[in-house]
């Protein structure tokens, strides 16, 4: 083989790339080496690397599969690539949330569970059998009562009633309940309660019958009635009904007092009896599972089973590498529903820690989101022990921090959406120093702390905060200030906020969660500008606006306005395929004929935000545009999925619906997740435009650029899990920089940097 074609097959070679926004990018990435792509959101960073190189590796690793398997396969279409070559099959790491599966928790997914049941299935006492016996996801040893889920539904009854009254002045906050109802009347009379002394203040027998009482008949008004006490009935005749409530203000009452509970038979450790009583050196397995990481790890380092050392090695090694990438202080019981998007991607990368595999390509999206600055050196490391193995590790990462320790970067940009697509830059980190790019700009910038910090007043008082971890917690957030919240992974900062102030009328929290929405929601939809686009394209053509719907008549048959097909699979991500009759236009030939502005609706839906603010003309649609432009989405299309979006870009979205809702405190939850360095100083003067208008900002942030220019910062700590739920410091940025805390370290340090 000459020297030439040696040196070829250590790239991964990429000619005419042009998914999405990518305009024909040209590129060789380095093989088992640690490859960082950079750019302003929206640049094509994700089209190229997930879109193009890992979907390209999974449709072909999909073709090696038997030809019998194939026919129960959706056929993968090709990313829009002319060459692409030396690929390697491909492991994504992204921030998707776990847990479609209910039963999933962090030991299953993390396989740590696995182990833990083989050491009890042959070294603990009595033995309840094989591994299956402990089992919670297997009939011989899931808990029969709650079939292994853990909980069962129950009602919170600080929903339902109102403590402090008394039953004749309306403690039961139900519908049909109200003094002199019918249902009232048989309840009271029924369970025979003092209807003047307050709930709070009531005999606990009398309380008890009153909302637990068993179905019995009572005599009213000379006829004999049904009665039986207000949570039994309440769980009969919605909780337990298999009838679907029809009237809303019932559904909405029915979610307002819902919550699940422990179930009361495992205590909500999933496990039947026998599986709960088999002790290894006296620990059980649900106790082992409720401790969190590092103190699990302790407690097996204490377990002398000298044949069970391989085993206990190696879930050590697992547990060690939780810790090792800041998530010592979650449980193995933890609900993977629960976790956030870079907790959910930090369990993923468990997996990969000890793999036997190497000549992988291993791809993140922004590993250290959610991370404190203190938590991505370990983070760093990770990865870092990955490309020594001798794998291929892409990157998507805005953090200077990570950036730096790659062995090669491709800066993607200039802008965002039709204004990015292109490289801008290839080569390695001191190259990029002196690129001219906006990245390569901003690397080095750091935000200076603020000259003077604006004096909060009539400040929200907290006191006595225990959720979680809190260690009764008291603590005072000034108003009118740009608050941040900071602490590392697991210290309670969004306990505390999310357990008290997002609470409170009159606030807004934007945060990171999933967007309700059909397959066919997209940011026209949920922002509600759709509804003046369908209005003006009814009117300039004289039909119906429902037409413009997709969910209406107007949509393709196919696709059901979807404009892909959807196949989800049981053992392997889902798949979307572009629907072939409508074209991924999403509605009927029919409806693609009427015009506005030259454009058909399929058109409009193509446009980004920002063409679509400059082109429209829609009065009733431009305010939505124009806040969706200044929260920094400009770049993303009107019809773009929303289960495309990033954790970031839907909390940016929810920001724009709220600052034309007129709330006066607002709660952010990291919003400089996905976020270019040049990007979060355009999220700042917003912040600061916020707050000059009078609003009071509560930010749970680690962007150390944030939290320098803050007003006031309430740091926790000074740990995680166990190891926090104090506040350590509370104070001005300049202060906390002239501290001890973990925060105030890493902010002097970054601060030092300032230009």
């Amino acid at each position: 083989m000459s020297e030439h074609a040696a040196d070829t097959h250590q790239h991964i070679r990429i000619r005419k790339a042009s998914e999405n926004n990518l305009r024909a990018v040209d590129t060789d990435i380095p093989k088992r080496r640690l490859t960082a792509f950079t750019g302003v959101s929206g640049s094509g960073k994700s089209s190229l690397v997930f879109g193009t190189i890992a979907a390209e590796s999974q449709r072909l690793i999909n073709e090696t599969y038997s030809t019998f398997v194939q026919t129960f396969m959706p056929s993968l279409p090709r990313p829009d690539v002319e060459v692409l070559e030396n690929l390697t099959a491909a492991i994504v790491v992204d921030q998707e949330r776990l847990g479609a599966n209910s039963r999933s928790t962090v030991g299953t997914a993390t396989d740590a569970y696995s182990l833990l049941r083989m050491l009890f299935a042959r070294y603990s006492t009595p033995s309840a059998g094989g591994p299956g016996a402990y089992s919670f996801n297997l009939g011989e040893g899931a808990c029969p009562v709650c079939e292994g889920f853990g909980t069962e539904a129950s009602i919170d009854l600080d929903e339902l009633l109102f403590w402090d009254k008394t039953l004749n002045e309306g403690a039961i906050n139900a519908p049909n309940f109200v003094p002199g109802a019918w249902l009232f009347q048989t309840l009271t009379a029924g369970t025979q309660v003092d209807l003047d002394v307050p709930l709070r203040e009531m005999d606990p027998q009398m309380l008890d019958r009153l909302l637990y009482a068993e179905p019995g008949k009572v005599k009213l008004n000379g006829a004999n009635m049904s009665y039986s006490g207000l949570v039994t009935r309440i769980k009969s005749s919605y909780i337990h009904s298999e009838r679907e409530v029809k009237q809303k203000h019932i559904r909405d009452f029915v979610e307002r007092i819902s919550t699940t509970a422990p179930c009361s038979a495992c205590s909500g450790s999933r496990l039947n009896d026998a599986a709960r009583a088999s002790k290894l050196h006296g620990h059980g397995i649900a106790e082992l599972c409720s401790m969190q990481v590092s103190d699990l790890l302790a407690t097996l380092r204490t377990i002398d089973e000298p044949g069970a050392l391989p085993l206990l090695e190696k879930l050590s090694l697992v547990l060690e590498s939780m810790v090792h990438i800041g998530l010592g202080y979650i449980s193995l019981d933890r609900p993977a529903a629960t976790l956030s998007g870079g907790e959910a991607q930090r369990v993923k990368m468990v997996k990969h820690v000890g793999s036997a595999l190497s000549d992988v390509t291993y791809v993140f999206d922004e590993p250290t989101v959610g991370l404190h600055p203190h938590d991505i050196q370990r983070m760093n490391q990770l990865l870092l022990s990955l490309r020594d193995k001798g794998n291929t590790v892409l990157v998507v990462e805005h953090k200077p921090e990570v950036v730096r320790i790659a062995d090669h970067v491709i800066d993607l940009g200039p802008g965002a959406g039709v204004h990015g697509g292109t490289i801008c830059y290839s080569g390695d980190v001191a190259g990029l120093l002196t690129s001219g790019t906006r990245t390569g700009e901003h690397f080095t910038q750091r935000v200076p702390l603020k000259e003077q910090v604006r004096t909060g007043h009539n400040p929200i008082e907290i006191r006595g905060a225990t959720e979680h971890n809190l260690r009764a917690v008291d603590v005072d957030i000034p108003r009118g200030v740009l608050c941040a919240i900071t602490g590392v992974a697991g210290s309670g900062k969004s306990s505390l906020i999310h357990s008290t102030v997002a609470k409170q009328e009159g606030v807004a929290v934007v945060d990171q969660s999933p967007i309700r929405g059909s397959r066919r929601s997209n940011p026209a939809t949920y922002t509600g500008i759709m509804d003046p686009i369908r209005a003006a394209f009814a009117k300039t053509n004289g039909v119906k606006p429902a037409l413009f719907s997709a969910n209406s008549d107007g949509a393709c048959p196919e696709c059901k306005g979807a404009g892909v097909i959807y196949t989800d699979l049981v053992s392997m991500a889902g798949v979307a395929i572009r629907c072939e009759r409508c074209e991924g236009r999403r509605f009927t030939d029919e409806v693609l004929e009427y015009r506005y502005q030259g454009l058909n609706i399929a058109d409009v839906l193509d446009l980004s935000i920002e063409r679509a603010a400059e082109a429209l003309g829609i009065a009733k649609a431009k305010p939505m545009l124009e806040r969706l432009n200044q929260v920094g989405l400009g770049y993303l299309k009107l019809g773009q999925p929303l289960s495309t979006l990033s954790g970031g870009e839907r909390q940016r979205m929810k920001l724009a619906i709220n600052l034309g809702q007129g709330a006066d405190t607002y709660v952010l939850d990291e919003p400089t997740t996905g976020l270019h360095m040049a990007d979060v100083d355009r999220l700042l003067k917003l912040l600061d435009e916020m707050v000059d208008e009078g609003k009071t900002l509560i930010v749970i942030e680690h962007h150390l650029a944030v939290v320098a220019h803050a007003d006031w910062v309430i740091d926790l700590g000074p740990g995680a899990g166990h190891e926090g739920g104090t506040i350590v410091f509370e104070g001005t940025p300049r202060d906390l920089a002239a501290g001890k805390t973990l925060t105030g370290i890493h902010l002097a340090e970054y601060v030092a940097g300032a230009r």
